[in-house]
């Protein structure tokens, strides 16, 4: 069964809209866990427009004292991009994994994944990947289907990519087959990275729609999801919407 990890960014976008400390993410974190979840996932971006650096060491703080009395370990995934701030504060925090994004000024969110075959890119990663293993903190990769590239994400250290599922859950959106075609081309791409030893996860858009195909993704280790779960846990509760997720996880379909 793939692992879920559930990105809290939306809720502290929600809080900081208001200010204050409501919705509260350490709170949320914990029901999120309670219900199932396998582990935490931020993605504090430099302008902190939703998650915070305080957010980030609070978390690290409550996954202590959580996994302290935990049935199994739930695991802290922090994102980012490839920047001294950002190196600066997963070594502080020291995570699980670190998964490494490539990021726009001024984008939305994330669009897309690193272009391996640009050295300056590939000569930039490098060296933040071996600080991290020097910390014993597992990376990742954000990354498209062009598996020719796999073979240089290895070579320079990363564990895992996690497949950027934008265009999958998109045309997914549109319709099941459209989903489908381009699920073709996730699954060729993680036999490849398989192959190659790296770890497979996979985020962007997946939800209880679209995991029912993509679950069933070769070698799928762990999704990473925020948004549409979030959006869902509005009209279901947040309990029941992290156990719905699990349960396609876990190839549960019947009743």
């Amino acid at each position: 069964m793939a692992q879920l990890s559930v990105n809290v960014n939306k809720i502290a976008t929600l809080r900081n809209s208001r200010g204050g400390d409501i919705p509260d993410v350490v709170h949320f974190s914990e029901l999120i866990l309670n219900a199932g979840a396998h582990g935490i996932t931020v993605h504090p971006r430099e302008d902190q427009r939703h998650i915070t650096t305080e957010d980030v060491f609070s978390l690290q703080i409550f996954l202590l004292n959580y996994n302290r009395n935990a049935s199994f370990h739930r695991e802290f995934n922090i994102e980012g991009e490839p920047s001294e701030r950002f190196v600066k504060l997963v070594l502080e925090a020291k995570p699980d994994q670190a998964t490494l994004v490539p990021v726009r000024p001024g984008e939305i969110t994330s669009d897309h994944g690193f272009n391996l075959k640009n050295k300056s890119e590939v000569d930039r990663l490098a060296p933040i990947i071996e600080k991290f293993h020097k910390e014993k903190i597992r990376v990742s990769l954000f990354m498209d289907t062009d598996s020719s590239q796999y073979k240089t994400a290895k070579g320079i250290g990363a564990d895992r990519i996690e497949f950027y599922t934008g265009p999958f859950a998109h045309a997914y959106d549109q319709s099941e087959e459209a989903g489908k075609v381009y699920y073709k081309e996730y699954e060729n791409a993680a036999e490849a990275a398989y192959k190659l030893g790296l770890g497979i996860n996979a985020g962007h858009d997946l939800d209880t729609n679209n995991l029912k195909l993509f679950s069933h993704l070769p070698h799928l280790a762990e999704v990473s999801i925020g948004h549409r779960l979030v959006a869902q846990s509005l009209v279901d509760g947040m309990e029941k919407t992290v156990k719905s997720y699990l349960k396609i996880l876990s190839k549960e379909t019947g009743s």
